[in-house]
């Protein structure tokens, strides 16, 4: 069912996967070969996503988490290291970190690209400073000029930016290693599921060596991060509309822009490269409210961030953070999104907002 019943109204969702016939012929083919779990399809899903990309390989997993875990494993990342990451962010980053033993440092972000701040890094680096994972917050590539310069291991977070793009170059490609995310609300969706791609073919093999422990010797911990065939065969159909999907997004992106500039809403940074996973606007007081507002309105709309990183370790002295998690507000944007629903988000947003 396209949209949900809400009361009277035909409820606006703030996030859906945009499926269609192709990807039900696709996970049909694969039920009837009898052949669900990993097999040929995934290693083909990493072939052509790995071309897609502009990685030499790619090693499909079972999520962004898993993917970001076995990311910081090959990378050697463990218990005496600190690692770098935006507060501005999903917990997922948290989880990973805390996996390996090393420890997080959350820092603060630009509050007009939602990224991280570089100066913000300098200042929080130390000798056992040992990776970086930088996150391209809302399909916005970072600052990777300034992070690369600061000769420390970086992880690409491209979960919201797959197909996106840093001065013309794909992201995924500017790191050491780049984790995607392919959750039913991502760029592409297979449901759950991720991929990991590196220029390093070390780093590719150890992946692939831990990524599963059956056959092997139980010498070293190993994982159950597989994906499975039934999420490559959809991974492959969406891997072939991404750019369709970027296209769509971008379009939504303009009419909003469009619709909101005489507003006093704080718009996203304006920029060619831009593929709009999220269109987040900054409000003139705390967003929760607002959230209610447009529900009552059938329009889904939330926090980008569920909750920042220093938060979830009790930690002070990220103002910039504070504010714009405090006033942040994520309006629907997909590709299925129809000419009506565009129009009735508007509506709602020049109404409330």
């Amino acid at each position: 069912m396209k949209n949900q019943e809400k009361g009277n109204l035909r409820f606006i969702p703030h996030s859906r996967p945009t499926l269609g016939a192709e990807e039900v012929d696709a996970v049909a083919a694969v039920i009837q070969s009898g052949h669900i779990a990993e097999g040929e399809v995934v290693a083909r899903f990493e072939k052509i996503f790995a071309a897609k990309m502009g990685v030499p390989q790619a090693v499909a997993v079972s999520s962004g988490t898993a993917a970001l875990h076995l990311a910081l494993l090959s990378m050697g990342i463990g218990p005496g290291h600190d690692v770098i990451l935006p507060s501005y962010v999903c917990a997922a980053l948290l989880h990973a970190v805390q996996y390996v033993g090393a420890r997080p440092v959350p820092v603060e972000i630009d509050p007009q690209t939602y990224n991280m701040d570089a100066d913000d890094v300098v200042k929080r680096m130390t000798s056992r400073t040992a990776a970086i994972i930088v996150p391209h917050m809302f399909g916005l590539a970072a600052d990777l000029d300034r992070l690369s310069d600061l000769d420390v291991p970086i992880i690409e977070d491209c979960a919201q930016a797959a197909g996106g793009s840093y001065h013309q170059k794909p992201l995924g490609t500017l790191g050491d290693v780049a984790i995607f995310s392919f959750y039913a609300t991502k760029m592409l969706a297979t449901g759950e599921g991720g991929m990991v791609a590196s220029k390093s073919p070390e780093i590719i093999a150890r992946i692939r060596d831990l990524k599963t422990y059956d056959g092997k010797p139980a010498d070293t911990v190993r994982y159950n991060y597989k994906m499975t065939d039934l999420q490559a065969a959809m991974g492959e159909v969406q891997l072939g509309r991404l750019n369709e999907f970027i296209r769509q997004r971008r379009k939504i992106a303009r009419q909003y822009r469009e619709s909101f500039k005489s507003s006093n809403l704080r718009l996203p940074v304006e920029s060619d490269e831009h593929i709009y996973y999220r269109f987040v606007v900054g409000l003139e007081a705390g967003c929760d409210g607002f959230i209610r507002k447009f529900a009552q309105k059938a329009i889904g709309c939330a926090r980008p961030v569920f909750l920042p990183i220093h938060r979830h370790l009790k930690l002070g002295g990220y103002p910039v953070t504070d504010n714009v998690w405090e006033t942040s507000l994520s309006i629907p944007i997909y590709p299925s999104l129809d000419n009506s629903e565009i129009e009735k988000v508007i509506a709602g947003v020049l109404s409330i907002c």
